[in-house]
């Protein structure tokens, strides 16, 4: 049977495409009520700056609280293979962004992780995947450096892991305090990382600058 061409040209796509899907009704939900928060401080939400900012804002929002919607121990197993390596295994400089659940704004900065097998490994990409699966929600970066501590703990079984968040926050920065070059750092470890000496070594290594 021939193809019709035109049918195949509207068919083929070139290579990869991103596509963002977001819930139509909880937009309109969400973005009526920052309607509601623009005309309370004094704006016109009618405007013409601002008329699709309650929109953008609403779809903004669904994106920076996804991880709800994600499995992080789901993540995990997806990518779970059977191996005898034993030594640790470092995923450093992994960026996370998040939303302070106290005033609403942004801290965001960098996950350093570790773990050491104890008969399996993990694929590497899917660390990352589980901080932005914890970090997509409304957070405190203590429970935050928990959290993936203990997924990755009690998904994989591993010998140890070690977990350290360095962050910047915006509600520090832009209002309150208004300290503008505080970092605040956040430690979680288990099993062999209790240890000083493993401990020390997974510190060092997250500062070196190996490249």
């Amino acid at each position: 049977m021939p193809i019709d061409s035109h049918m195949h040209e509207e068919n083929e796509m070139d290579g990869y495409a991103k596509i963002d899907q977001y819930n139509p009704v909880l937009v309109k939900q969400i973005a009526s009520d920052y309607e509601d928060i623009i005309r309370r401080i004094g704006e016109q939400p009618e405007r013409d700056g601002l008329a699709k900012t309650p929109e953008r804002a609403a779809k903004a929002m669904q994106f920076l609280t996804h991880g709800y919607d994600l499995d992080p121990a789901g993540i995990l197993r997806s990518a779970l293979f059977k191996d005898e390596y034993q030594q640790m295994v470092i995923v450093k400089d992994i960026e996370l962004y998040s939303l302070c659940e106290h005033h609403l704004l942004p801290f965001f900065g960098k996950a350093h992780i570790a773990y050491i097998p104890n008969g399996h490994i993990v694929g590497l990409s899917k660390i990352p995947r589980v901080v932005d699966a914890f970090a997509r929600r409304l957070q405190v970066q203590e429970r935050l450096t928990t959290q993936i501590r203990d997924c990755i703990q009690e998904t994989l079984n591993p010998l140890g892991v070690a977990v350290v968040i360095e962050a910047r926050h915006l509600c520090m920065l832009m209002r309150g305090i208004q300290k503008q070059n505080s970092v605040a750092t956040t430690s979680a470890f288990t099993g062999a990382f209790e240890n000083e000496k493993t401990r020390s070594e997974f510190i060092r290594l997250i500062a070196a600058n190996l490249s």
